[in-house]
This record gives C-alpha cells, sequence and structure tokens, in this order.
C-alpha cells in the first residue's frame, strides 16, 4: 500500500518513516511539506491509498485538503497527525480514516494501520468473490471507532448527518422492517410530529442520494410503511469480531497471534464519536464483548506476555 506524508515539519516525515518502515504491506511513496505540492503529486498518482497529513500547516491547511479530495471523490484516505486536539470532530465530519494526536506512538500508530490494511483486505476480498453476483456492489463497513462505507466503486460521502445516522440505525437492524414510526421516535425526537414527518421523508431521499454512487440506493426498500436495509454481500467489521471471536475457541501457544489479530479488530466503540443515544445498548454489548474475549483470551494463553502486553498497549492507545 502507497502512503505519503504531509507535514511542514521535516522531523515528522522522519519520525513518521522510522515508524511505518516496520510494517512490510506499506511504502512511504513520497512526503510533502505543503499541501499544493501533495496535491499536485496525488493528481498524478491515484494508486496512493493513504495520507497522513498534519493539520495546521502555511499555505493550505489539512482540513482544506481533506475536503478537496473528499469532494474530488479521491480514494485516497486520510489520517491527521496533529497536535490540535480540538480539530477532532470537524475532522470526522469529513469522513477521515483517523485523527491522531502528536507526539504518536508506535502503539497507537499500530491500530490505526490494523483499521487501514482490514478495510482494504475486506474490500479486496469482496471484489475477488467468485459467488457475488456480478450486479450487486460488493461493501464493506466499517462501525468500530468511525463510521463509513466502502465498495469497489468509492467511499460514500453523505449529504446530511442525519441521513448517516439513519443509514447507521437500519444498519444495526438489517434485515428487519423498521416502521416511520418507530424512527421518527428514535431519530427525530423532540420535533414536532408533522415536522418529523417531513424531515424523515428528506432524510431517506439524502441517504438513498449518498448511497446511488456506489451502488446502494436500492439496498433501502421501502415496505409496508416502513424500511429495510439489505446488503447480501456486505462485510461489517464489528459482525466480523464477534464472528472471529466465536470461531477461535480457546487460545493456546498454536494461535496466539491469530487471537492478536481477531483483538485488533476491535477499533474502538460502536459509531466512534458519533455515539448515537440510540445505540447505546448495542455499543455497551460490543464493548463487554471485547473485554470478555480479552480477559478470556488472557487466561487460555496461560498468561501469555506477548498476548498481555500487546492487548495493554491497544487499550491504551485506544
Amino acid at each position: 500500500m502507497k502512503v505519503i506524508l504531509i507535514d511542514d515539519e521535516p522531523v515528522m516525515h522522519l519520525i513518521m518513516r522510522k515508524m511505518l518502515v516496520k510494517y512490510a504491506e506499506i511504502q512511504v511513496a513520497g512526503t510533502f511539506v505543503d499541501t499544493e505540492s501533495a496535491t499536485s503529486f496525488l493528481n498524478d498518482n491515484n494508486d496512493v491509498e493513504l495520507a497522513f497529513v498534519d493539520i495546521s500547516m502555511p499555505g493550505g491547511s489539512g482540513l482544506e485538503l481533506a475536503g478537496k479530495l473528499d469532494k474530488a471523490g479521491s480514494k485516497t484516505q486520510i489520517v491527521f497527525v496533529t497536535s490540535h486536539k480540538d480539530y477532532a470532530l470537524e475532522a470526522f465530519e469529513l469522513s477521515v480514516l483517523d485523527y491522531l494526536v502528536k507526539p504518536v506512538t508506535q502503539e497507537r500508530l499500530e491500530r490505526t494501520i490494523h483499521r487501514v490494511l482490514e478495510s482494504r483486505k475486506s474490500v479486496q476480498q469482496l471484489e475477488s468473490s467468485d459467488h457475488a453476483s456480478a450486479n450487486v456492489k460488493r461493501t464493506s463497513i466499517s462501525a468500530l471507532g468511525d463510521f463509513y462505507i466502502r465498495s469497489e466503486e468509492g467511499r460514500v460521502k453523505w449529504i446530511s448527518s442525519k441521513s448517516a445516522e439513519l443509514f447507521a440505525y437500519l444498519l444495526l437492524n438489517r434485515g428487519r422492517r423498521i416502521s416511520r414510526a418507530r424512527l421518527v421516535t428514535d431519530i427525530f425526537a423532540g420535533m414536532t410530529s408533522i415536522n418529523a414527518e417531513k424531515y424523515l421523508n428528506t432524510t431517506v431521499y439524502q441517504m438513498r442520494k449518498s448511497l446511488e454512487p456506489v451502488g446502494l440506493r436500492e439496498a433501502v426498500r421501502s415496505e409496508n410503511d416502513g424500511y429495510v436495509l439489505e446488503l447480501d454481500d456486505a462485510v461489517v467489521d464489528y459482525e466480523e469480531f464477534e464472528r472471529q471471536a466465536g470461531q477461535l475457541g480457546k487460545i493456546g501457544a498454536a494461535n496466539v497471534e491469530e487471537a492478536l489479530i481477531v483483538e485488533r479488530l476491535y477499533t474502538g466503540d460502536l459509531f466512534g464519536s458519533k455515539a448515537y443515544v440510540w445505540a447505546i445498548h448495542e455499543t455497551d454489548r460490543l464493548s463487554e464483548r471485547y473485554a470478555s474475549f480479552v480477559k478470556k483470551s488472557g487466561r487460555d494463553a496461560s498468561g501469555s506476555a506477548e498476548f498481555n502486553s500487546c492487548v495493554k498497549a491497544s487499550v491504551e492507545a485506544s
């Protein structure tokens, strides 16, 4: 995977290169001290999949660059590396992959790289699947630590925050019809009934419009005064975590590495900083499932120093 580094401090290029060299899958294709030269490079190299970007730089901020790439439909994902914690909310509104605060630790970077590689692997597996229907867009959905959707067509760009929330709600209930009355109560609470109904109609339209470029518009069906989400070929990260954790069985010396891979699938709380109120129960359930898996793995591995130290570092990094 090709990545680039954008930071007006050359010393950060050295620091990040030193940490990234530990990952055989990562190739640093270029380093830049301003967004203009980085943009020019990306225009000529559309195979760059990831960019580590500083936010505050002279001559053009990282936020502006991310916004331009997002608007242009670029497949290059963004990870912000900055000393400004107060930019986090605005950063995630731009659907960036992650937000690292300086000084970046190897453990925290490890979790980001794992998230990138797992998302990439899921997309590649879906693209190469022989049994998938040719007219169905293959989809990878990340909802742990953040919330974004990718297919071979690119990444979903939500028209509004409510359209993203509505999809997230249907995702947790996919395959089941959700009545309009329930959606109004859970997502548009506090509004008058008439206004809520109108807002729901608008939000459904915006959601479908957002999904259309990646071929998912028809995945949301109207049914008996409600809606149902059908994603037959989607890979959803929290489902993968639970599935693999359940299949792993007893942990021993022979499969401790596999246990670490499963542990790293859990990259944060459900829907990350968005923390939807209606998702609290499921967020707590998944968090408890993760804690239970870590404790069980630690016991089964008979106090494996490698497993325990890696898990401790992951928890601290998150």
